[in-house]
C-alpha cells in the first residue's frame, strides 16, 4: 500500500476508535485515555511536535510565551493553542495553514499536508494528550514510542524518509522537453520550472571533455584529444567518449581514492607505542578497490567482499581476500579493542548506510531509532572476529630474484627470531631448575608464608616473577595432588610456627609415618632427618639441596646413556619428575615462552627482532602481498550492552542482529560472528539506506554538492534530499536496471543534460536559486590535490601511471613520479602538504572533503620546489624543440591548458619572453598557477 494512502486509511480508522471510546471528544482528559490513544500520541504527534515546534517552543526556549512540550502548557484549561474537539478555535491548526494574512509556522516553510492532516483529526478527536511524567525524555530525542516507553520501529521507519522502501517514482512530465536528454532531467527540470527556471546550455566541447576527462580518470585531456573530439561530427561522439574514460585502467585509479576516503584508509596504524607502526599491507586492499572498480565488479558483491570475504568461499589466495582491508585498515587505539570495534562499526554503518549508530555507544542516539543495545548487537559480531598473525598471500608468489632475496633475508631475521626465543627459554627453564631453593623461597614469600621477614637469596640475582609463579602453580598443584615429594611440605607449610619442630620430627620418625597424610619420599624424609629444618627457609633450603643432587644423578646418566628415560631408584624418578617431563617445572613448549616465562627484559628483545623482521615485510620489493583479513572466532562471543560505555559494566545480553529499525531487511543473526549475514543485509536490494548512500556519493563527485547534504548521515537531523524523486529514481534504476553497476550509474549521470550544462551564471537564476541546490547551472570546482598534482606531472610527461604496489612517500627526494593515489598515507604524521589541500584525516570515515582556501595552496603554486621542478621541466621540453618566441606560447598553451592562446594572450606573452626568453619557466609555472589549470571548469 502506498505510503500516503496507508497513512489516511490509519487516520480513518483513528477518528473511528475515537468516535467509539470517546463520544464528547471535546472533554478526553489524559485520565481517561485508552491504550490505544496513548500510543497514537506517543507514536505520531509528541515525536512531530518535537520534530516541528520544541525548538522553539520548549522547555529551553519559548517564543511568543508559547510551549508546546506539555499538555498543561499547549491545551490548559481550554485556554492554550490547542482546544480539544475545536479546530476552528485552536490556533495551533490556523497558524500552520499558512495564511497568507496570519502568522505561518513553523517559519522555516509550511508542513507537508500528511502532518497538517494528521494534526486536525487529532485536535478534532479532543487531542488526547496523556501524563507528561515522561515528557522530557521523549522530547529529548523525538522518536515514536509504544505505550510501554520502547521505540517503536515500525513508526519511526514511516516517519523518515530515508526508511522508507526505494521506489521507483516516474519520470514528471515537463514543459521544456527539448532540453531532456534521460530521466535524470526531468527530475530537474520539473523542480526548475516550478520556479520559471531552466537548464542551462550545453557547455563547449573543450569543457565537456575536460570534465569528463577529470571526473573520470583525474587527469586533463591532451590538445590532440581536445581536437579529435571538437572535430568529432557524430551524434554519439560525447556516449563513446564517456565510454573510452570507463574503460581506461586510470578509471580504477581515480575512483578509488574516492573510495578510500570513506574506508579511513592509512598505511600506518596510528600511535601503538613501541609496536611497528606501518601495516605491510595495506596497500593490497587498496589495490584490491583499483581493480574492483575497473573491473565494474557490481557495489553489492564489492560490499559482500569487503565484510566477509573469507566466508564466500573463494579460491586460495583469491585477490578479493584483501577487500577485508576495509574492516582492517583502521587506526589502532594502542590496539584496544573496544575502540577498534567502535571504528569498525562505524565505517560500516556510518560510511556505507548513512547511520550514525557509533553515537549509541554509551547511550541510546539523541535523535535517530538507534537505541545502545544495536550499537552491542554489532559489537558481538566484530567481537566475536580475530585477525591471523599472517594473513594469506594474494595471488600466485614468482620466483623472481627479488622474491628470492626477501625470502632468503626474511627467513634470516626470522631465524635470530626463533634462535632468541629458544635460547632463552632453555636459559629461564635451567635457572628454576638449578636454583630450586631461590624459587621455593620465592614461593614461600609470595604467598605470604614468611610474613614480613627478609629473605636472602643464594644467587646473584633475585628470582624472577614468572618463574616464580610458574614453581607456585607446580606446588600448589603437587600439594593437591598429595605427590610423595610435597607430602612432607604441605604438612609444614600449614603448620602453626609453635608446632614446626615437632611436625618435622613427626616427618621423620618413621613410627609416625601415618600421620603426614600420604606416603611420604624416602629421600626428602631422609634429608630432614640428617639436617632437620628449623623454619620453612631451613624447608626449602633442604628440598634446594634434595633436587639439585638428584638433577645431578640425571644429568651423569644422560651422560652415560643418552637414551636414558628415567632414573632406576623410584624416589630419585619421582624428584626429577619435578623438574623433566609432563607437569614439571620444564613442561613449558618453546611456543609459550614468551606468554609464560619471558618478562620485560627479553620481550623488548624480541620486540626488536621482530621488529626487523616487519620492516623487512614493509620495505622489501620482493615481499609478496598479503591480504589483511578477518576470519570468525571458533565460538562467538556473547554480546552484551556496556553501561555508559564502560567494558568493566557489563549490562543485559543482546543478540548479535541487524539494527532494529531495518529490522524488515534481517533479524538476529545465526551462523558465527554473524558478518556474513551482516554483510548480506548491509547489500540487501531491501535496505532502504545502502543504494541511496553510494548514489548521493557518487552524485556529489560529479556535481561537487550531494542532493543530501550530509552523505554520512542519512538520519533525523539531516537535511532531506533536494530532488527526492530523483535520488530514489536512481537507487531503484541502480539496483533494479544496472544490476548495482557503478559504471552504468556513472554513465547515467553524465549523459544528462544535467550535467552537460554551462557552469556561467545566470542572474536571473542566481537570485532565486543562490546556492544552486535546483541545478540550473554545472557547480565550478576546483580540481582535488590528486588531480593538481598528477596533473603537473602529466603536463611535464613525468606521470607514472603504472598500476599497484607499495605506497611512495610523495615528500621524498627524489620525487616519485607514481600517481597520488599510490602515496603513502601516515596517520601518525599525516603530511602538512595533504591538509593544505584537504585530504581528509584517516582516523575516521570521511563523508567529504572539505573545501578550504588558505593561503598556504597558493604558495605552494608559487614556491614549492616541485612545481618549480615541472615548469622548467616542461620549459626545457618546449626550449629543445621550438626556437621562436610565438611557438614556445602556443606550445606551452597546448601542454598546459589544452588549447591556443587567444590574440590577447598570445600578444602579452610573446612580449614577456622576447624581452626575456630565460623567463619561460617562470611563464609556465604562471600557465600551472592559473585557475583554468586548477579547476575542473
Amino acid at each position: 500500500m502506498h505510503s500516503r494512502l496507508r497513512h489516511l486509511v490509519t487516520c480513518f480508522c483513528w477518528m473511528i476508535v475515537c468516535a467509539a471510546v470517546c463520544p464528547n471528544a471535546g472533554e478526553a482528559v489524559a485520565a481517561d485515555l485508552t491504550p490505544e490513544q496513548i500510543a497514537h500520541f506517543e507514536s505520531r504527534i509528541r515525536p512531530l511536535l518535537v520534530k516541528r515546534c520544541v525548538e522553539c517552543h520548549g522547555a529551553e526556549k519559548q517564543q511568543g510565551e508559547l510551549r508546546l512540550d506539555r499538555r498543561v502548557f499547549a491545551i490548559g484549561d481550554g485556554d492554550g493553542p490547542v482546544v480539544p474537539g475545536k479546530v476552528d478555535e485552536s490556533r495551533l491548526i490556523d497558524v500552520i495553514q499558512y495564511d497568507e494574512l496570519d502568522t505561518q509556522m513553523p517559519p522555516a516553510g509550511k508542513l507537508p499536508d500528511d502532518e497538517i492532516q494528521l494534526l486536525t483529526e487529532w485536535v478534532a478527536a479532543g487531542a488526547p494528550w496523556p501524563d507528561d511524567g515522561n515528557a522530557e525524555e521523549v522530547a529529548h530525542d523525538g522518536l515514536p514510542r509504544t505505550a510501554d516507553g520502547k521505540i517503536d520501529f515500525a513508526a519511526a521507519a514511516q516517519q523518515h524518509w530515508a526508511y522508507q522502501p526505494i521506489e521507483r517514482p516516474e519520470p514528471p512530465a515537463v514543459q521544456h522537453e527539448q532540453q531532456v536528454r534521460n530521466e535524470i532531467d526531468r527530475f530537474v527540470l520539473r523542480k526548475l520550472e516550478a520556479k520559471g527556471l531552466t537548464l542551462s546550455p550545453e557547455a563547449d566541447p573543450r569543457t565537456l571533455i575536460r570534465r569528463a576527462s577529470v571526473d573520470l580518470i583525474g587527469l586533463s585531456p591532451s590538445y590532440e584529444e581536445v581536437q579529435q573530439f571538437r572535430d568529432d561530427a557524430a551524434a554519439d561522439s560525447y556516449a563513446k567518449l564517456v565510454d573510452r574514460l570507463l574503460d581506461s585502467p586510470l578509471y580504477g585509479q581515480r575512483w578509488a581514492r574516492h573510495w578510500l576516503d570513506v574506508a579511513r584508509y592509512a598505511d600506518t596504524k596510528g600511535y601503538v607505542f613501541t609496536e611497528n607502526r606501518f601495516y605491510p599491507y595495506a596497500y593490497t586492499y587498496r589495490d584490491y578497490v583499483v581493480d574492483a572498480l575497473n573491473a565494474d565488479k557490481p557495489y553489492d558483491r564489492f560490499l559482500l567482499e569487503q565484510l566477509a570475504a573469507d566466508q564466500l568461499k573463494l579460491p586460495e589466495n583469491d585477490p578479493a581476500l584483501a577487500a577485508l582491508g576495509f574492516l582492517t585498515v583502521g587506526p589502532r587505539f594502542l590496539n584496544r579493542t573496544p575502540d577498534i570495534i567502535d571504528d569498525r562499526i562505524d565505517v560500516v554503518t556510518r560510511g556505507v548506510m548513512g547511520m550514525t549508530v557509533a553515537c549509541a555507544r554509551c547511550h541510546d542516539h539523541k535523535y535517530d531509532p538507534i537505541p545502545t543495545a544495536d550499537y552491542y548487537s554489532l559489537y558481538g559480531v566484530f567481537n566475536s572476529c580475530l585477525e591471523p598473525e599472517e594473513g594469506p598471500i594474494v595471488g600466485e608468489i614468482e620466483e623472481t630474484p627479488e622474491y628470492l632475496a626477501f625470502k632468503e633475508e626474511l627467513d634470516k631475521r626470522q631465524a635470530e627470531v626463533d634462535a632468541y626465543v629458544a635460547k632463552a627459554h632453555g636459559e629461564l627453564l635451567a635457572d628454576a631448575r638449578n636454583r630450586v631453593g631461590d624459587y621455593l623461597l620465592a614461593v614461600l614469600k609470595k604467598t605470604g608464608k614468611l610474613g614480613d621477614a627478609k629473605v636472602e637469596y643464594s644467587g646473584e640475582k633475585e628470582p624472577r616473577d614468572r618463574l616464580t609463579r610458574l614453581w607456585i602453580d607446580l606446588v600448589a598443584r603437587r600439594m593437591r595432588e598429595n605427590d610423595p615429594v610435597f607430602v612432607p611440605w604441605k604438612l609444614l607449610v600449614e603448620s602453626p610456627e609453635a608446632e614446626f619442630v615437632d611436625r618435622v620430627a613427626r616427618c621423620v620418625d618413621p613410627e609416625r609415618s601415618g600421620e603426614l597424610g600420604g606416603p611420604a619420599n624416602p629421600k626428602i624424609l631422609a634429608a630432614m632427618a640428617d639436617a632437620p629444618p628449623k623454619s620453612l627457609v631451613d624447608l626449602a633450603g633442604v628440598y634446594g639441596k634434595v633436587l639439585a643432587a638428584v638433577d645431578q644423578q640425571w644429568q651423569q646418566t644422560l651422560k652415560e646413556n643418552p637414551q636414558a628415560e628415567k632414573l632406576d631408584e623410584p624416589a630419585a624418578e619421582e624428584i626429577r619428575r619435578v623438574l623433566y617431563g609432563p607437569g614439571s617445572v620444564s613442561d613449558v613448549p618453546v611456543e609459550e615462552a614468551e606468554r609464560k616465562l619471558f618478562e620485560r627484559d627479553h620481550r623488548n628483545q624480541v620486540r626488536n627482532l621482530r621488529k626487523k623482521v616487519a620492516d623487512w615485510k614493509v620495505t622489501s620489493p620482493g615481499a609478496p602481498p598479503r591480504a589483511m583479513v578477518l576470519v570468525d572466532k571458533d565460538k562467538p562471543a556473547q554480546a552484551v550492552v556496556f553501561e555508559r560505555g564502560n567494558p568493566g559494566r557489563r549490562g543485559e545480553k543482546v543478540p548479535r542482529r541487524f539494527p532494529q529499525i531495518l529490522g524488515s531487511v534481517a533479524g538476529e543473526f545465526e551462523k558465527g560472528s554473524g558478518r556474513l549475514e551482516l554483510a548480506r543485509a548491509v547489500a540487501s536490494p531491501e535496505n532502504p539506506l545502502t543504494a541511496r548512500v553510494i548514489v548521493n556519493r557518487v552524485w556529489m563527485h560529479h556535481f561537487g554538492s550531494p542532493l543530501v547534504a550530509t552523505p554520512s548521515d542519512f538520519g533525523t537531523r539531516a537535511d532531506p534530499p533536494t530532488h527526492p524523486e530523483l535520488l530514489d529514481w536512481l537507487a531503484w534504476t541502480f539496483i533494479h536496471e544496472d544490476n548495482w553497476s557503478l559504471k552504468a550509474l556513472h554513465r547515467r549521470i553524465m549523459l544528462s543534460a544535467t550535467y552537460r550544462q554551462a557552469s556561467g551564471d545566470r542572474p536571473g537564476a542566481r537570485k532565486i536559486d543562490p546556492e544552486n541546490q535546483l541545478l540550473w547551472r554545472m557547480n565550478r570546482r576546483r580540481l582535488e590535490f590528486e588531480a593538481m598534482r598528477d596533473g603537473l606531472l602529466a603536463a611535464a610527461d613525468r606521470l607514472d601511471p603504472k598500476p599497484g604496489g607499495r605506497p611512495v612517500d610523495l615528500e621524498k627526494e627524489p620525487k616519485s613520479n607514481r600517481r597520488t593515489i599510490y602515496a603513502l598515507i601516515d596517520r601518525n604524521n599525516f603530511p602538512g602538504l595533504l591538509r593544505t589541500f584537504d585530504l581528509p584525516s584517516p582516523d575516521s570515515s570521511a563523508p567529504q572533503r572539505p573545501r578550504t582556501t588558505v593561503p598556504q595552496q597558493a604558495l605552494f603554486g608559487m614556491n614549492a620546489p616541485f612545481v618549480q621542478e615541472v615548469a622548467g621541466q616542461i620549459a626545457g621540453q618546449i626550449e629543445a624543440n621550438v626556437q621562436s618566441a610565438d611557438s614556445r606560447v602556443e606550445v606551452a598553451f597546448r601542454k598546459v591548458l589544452g588549447r591556443e592562446p587567444d590574440s590577447d594572450e598570445r600578444a602579452l606573452a610573446v612580449a614577456y619572453l622576447e624581452k626575456s626568453p630565460e623567463r619561460l619557466p617562470d611563464f609556465v609555472q604562471a600557465l600551472l598557477m592559473t585557475n583554468e589549470f586548477m579547476f575542473v571548469d
